[in-house]
C-alpha cells in the first residue's frame, strides 16, 4: 500500500459522498481511504457503506477532538507509505493521484520530500459566492501570495510554501517521528509544516496536484474562518519564533488602513454637514471652505477603496468569466483581509501585549 488518504469529518455527509465519488474516478488505484467521524451528530456512515465494495474504505467514529487529533487517529490506522490529508469539502480531479505518483517517482536521492501539497480552485458547479470565496483565498491580490504558493504558479508566492491540511501529503515515517498534528484547534497544519521543515525535511508544492475546494458557503462563516486564522498566525509565531514575516502582517495593516480611511470619510461627511449648517446661518465663506475640505476628504479616503474594488472585480471577472462572481469577490476579499486582520490584532493584544498563554487567551474560541 503506497497511499493512505485520511479525511476528518464533522457533520458533512453530502460532501463526503462527493469526495468519495471523485476518488472512484482516480486513474491510480493504489490507495486506501480512512474516514474519521469527529463526533458528528449527522454522520456519513451510511454514505461510506455505499462505497465499501468500490474503494478500500475504512470508517471510524470517535468523540469530537478537532481536525488535527482526528487526523492523528486516522494515521494510527494507516498502512500507506505516504499519508494524504484531505478536508471533507474537497473534490479531486481524475488525475490527482496520478500527478502525485508521477512527481514522487521522479525524485532521486536527496530530492525526497518529507511533505508536499497542492493548490486549490473552484469547481464549475460551485455557487457564485463559493467561487468568490475561493477567489479571495487564492488570488495574488488578497492572500494567495501570503499563503505561500496556493496559486497555480509557485513564482507568485510571497512566502515559502508550507503544505495545508486541505491538500497535504506526508511520509508516514516523518509523521510518526514528529508525532503528527498538535492540539492546536486552528493553524495546526502550519504548525506541523513548520516542524517538518525545522526537522530538516524538504517540502514542495506540486502544482498539478490540485483539488476543488468548497470552503465556506456564506460570508459570515467565511469571516469566522479567517478570523481564527488571524489568531492562529500569532499563536504560530509564539510557537515558532522567527516565522512571522512582513507578508503575514499585511492583512492587519490593510485592516487598519481601511478603518483609517472610513474614519476619514466620516470626518469629511461631518465637515460637509457642518458647512451646510453654517450656510443656514448665512456664513457663506466659511461654508464653502468646510464643504470643500469635507468633500475632498471623502473623495481622497474612498478612492483607494474604490480602486482596489475595481481591481478585484476586473481580475475575478476575467478569472471566473463571470461579472456576478467578480462583484461578489469584492465583499469576499474585504471579509478575507479584514477578518484575518482583526483576528491577528485581537491575538496580538492578548498574546503579545497582555502576555496571556494560548489556552487562556482563546479557550472559548479554540478549546470549547
Amino acid at each position: 500500500m503506497t497511499y493512505s488518504i485520511i479525511v476528518p469529518v464533522y457533520n458533512r455527509p453530502e460532501e463526503v459522498d462527493e469526495l468519495l465519488q471523485s476518488l472512484t474516478r482516480q486513474t491510480v488505484k493504489d490507495f486506501e481511504v480512512i474516514i474519521v467521524e469527529d463526533g458528528s451528530t449527522l454522520t456519513c456512515e451510511d454514505v461510506c457503506k455505499q462505497y465499501a465494495g468500490i474503494l478500500d474504505l475504512h470508517y471510524y467514529s470517535k468523540p469530537n477532538s478537532g481536525p488535527g487529533q482526528s487526523r492523528n487517529y486516522g494515521a494510527g490506522h494507516a498502512r500507506g507509505t505516504y499519508l494524504i490529508i484531505l478536508d471533507s469539502d474537497v473534490i479531486l480531479p481524475e488525475g490527482y493521484m496520478e500527478s502525485i505518483a508521477r512527481h514522487l517517482s521522479s525524485l532521486k536521492g536527496d530530492e525526497e520530500l518529507g511533505a508536499f501539497g497542492g493548490p486549490d480552485r473552484a469547481h464549475p458547479s460551485f455557487t457564485p459566492i463559493q467561487k468568490a470565496i475561493s477567489y479571495a483565498m487564492t488570488s495574488f491580490f488578497t492572500t494567495g501570495g501570503i499563503r505561500g504558493g496556493t496559486t497555480k504558479k509557485p513564482k507568485n508566492a510571497l512566502d515559502k510554501f508550507y503544505p495545508r491540511s486541505y491538500n497535504m501529503g506526508i511520509r508516514r515515517d516523518v509523521y510518526q517521528e514528529l508525532g503528527g498534528f498538535s492540539k492546536m484547534r486552528f493553524g495546526e497544519d502550519i504548525d506541523f509544516s513548520y516542524r517538518i521543515v525545522e526537522a530538516g525535511y524538504k517540502t514542495a508544492l506540486l502544482p498539478e496536484a490540485w483539488v476543488y475546494h468548497k470552503r465556506r458557503t456564506d460570508l459570515r462563516k467565511f469571516f469566522r474562518q479567517v478570523y481564527n486564522s488571524g489568531i492562529a498566525r500569532i499563536n504560530l509565531s509564539r510557537r515558532h519564533p522567527g516565522t512571522m514575516k512582513l507578508v503575514h502582517k499585511l492583512p492587519a495593516l490593510f485592516t487598519l488602513g481601511v478603518l483609517g480611511l472610513l474614519m476619514t470619510t466620516l470626518l469629511g461627511l461631518a465637515m460637509f454637514g457642518y458647512g451646510e449648517w453654517l450656510d443656514a446661518q448665512g456664513l457663506r465663506p466659511t461654508d464653502n471652505m468646510h464643504q470643500g475640505i469635507g468633500f475632498a476628504l471623502c473623495i481622497l479616503s474612498l478612492l483607494p477603496l474604490l480602486l482596489y474594488s475595481l481591481l478585484i472585480i476586473t481580475d475575478s471577472t476575467l478569472h471566473n468569466r463571470s461579472l456576478h462572481v467578480g462583484l461578489l469577490s469584492v465583499p469576499a476579499a474585504f471579509v478575507q483581509l479584514t477578518g484575518y486582520g482583526l483576528g491577528f490584532l485581537h491575538a496580538f493584544w492578548r498574546r503579545i501585549v497582555l502576555r496571556q498563554d494560548e489556552f487562556t487567551a482563546f479557550e472559548k474560541n479554540f478549546y470549547s
